[in-house]
């Protein structure tokens, strides 16, 4: 077992990432080195400044906000859980003062981010189960949702077991350890990691992430690396 969790926490962290920044690159130059578009993307009429108006079309998905008020509500809710777990797993590998403007512990939001987030993810996966949405569905969307909620879920449980059922044999300082030394390539699972019994959710977390991160560059979610470059095309 404890060489399993070396493989999931160690090596495939490193194969993860990899192929996440290769493929991810070689996809964008694909992309930017297609031909240009003969016509014109541009919407009318024309609103200045136009960066602001992309990044309010990127941002604030006001044409699922006009036309489907509900999604609009679990996409924006689900963003900003997504931002503030992303700034949570950044503190996890040291103090960023920064970030630590209004004080608190890590991770922000007292556990209910991820409760948030999880129930976006359920939703986003239901509704796929209903016309008209199920008809235009395939199955790359059910496996990118269920994959997510797995990241999340289990993520955050190892978060609810320290702030709500006190579970404190796996600490934040453990986290910071093993993730500081994957960043320095000096891979060390401190006995905490790999021993105490709640360490299989931490595993388990890690491994579905590894598979997110590899399947990524050849998914539709590529569309996040260019919504606001098309944003900006579009208003000019």
């Amino acid at each position: 077992m404890e060489t399993l969790y070396y493989i999931i926490l160690v090596p495939m962290v490193y194969v993860a990432f990899a192929t996440f920044f290769i493929g991810t690159a070689v996809r964008l130059i694909k992309i930017f080195r297609e031909p240009s578009h003969p016509a014109t993307l541009q919407i009318y009429p024309e609103k200045k400044p136009r960066w602001l108006w992309a990044l309010h079309d990127t941002f604030l998905f006001p044409t699922v906000r006009r036309h489907k008020p509900l999604l609009w509500v679990f996409l924006m809710a689900f963003h900003i859980c997504i931002l503030l777990l992303i700034m949570g797993h950044l503190e996890l590998f040291g103090e960023i003062e920064t970030l630590q403007l209004i004080p608190h512990e890590i991770f922000l939001g007292q556990g209910f981010v991820g409760l948030i987030a999880s129930i976006a993810l359920l939703y986003f996966l239901f509704r796929r189960f209903i016309s008209p949405v199920r008809e235009l569905s395939v199955p790359e969307d059910y496996y990118l949702l269920i994959l997510l909620f797995l990241i999340v879920l289990f993520g955050s449980q190892m978060d609810w077991a320290r702030r709500w059922y006190f579970y404190e044999e796996l600490s934040v300082d453990h986290y910071r350890e093993y993730l500081s030394s994957m960043l320095y390539f000096k891979p060390y699972l401190p006995a905490e990691v790999s021993d105490t019994g709640h360490s299989f959710m931490l595993v388990l977390h890690v491994f579905f992430a590894n598979l997110f991160l590899m399947f990524f560059p050849f998914s539709q979610l590529m569309h996040s690396f260019l919504s606001l470059p098309m944003n900006k095309l579009r208003r000019g």
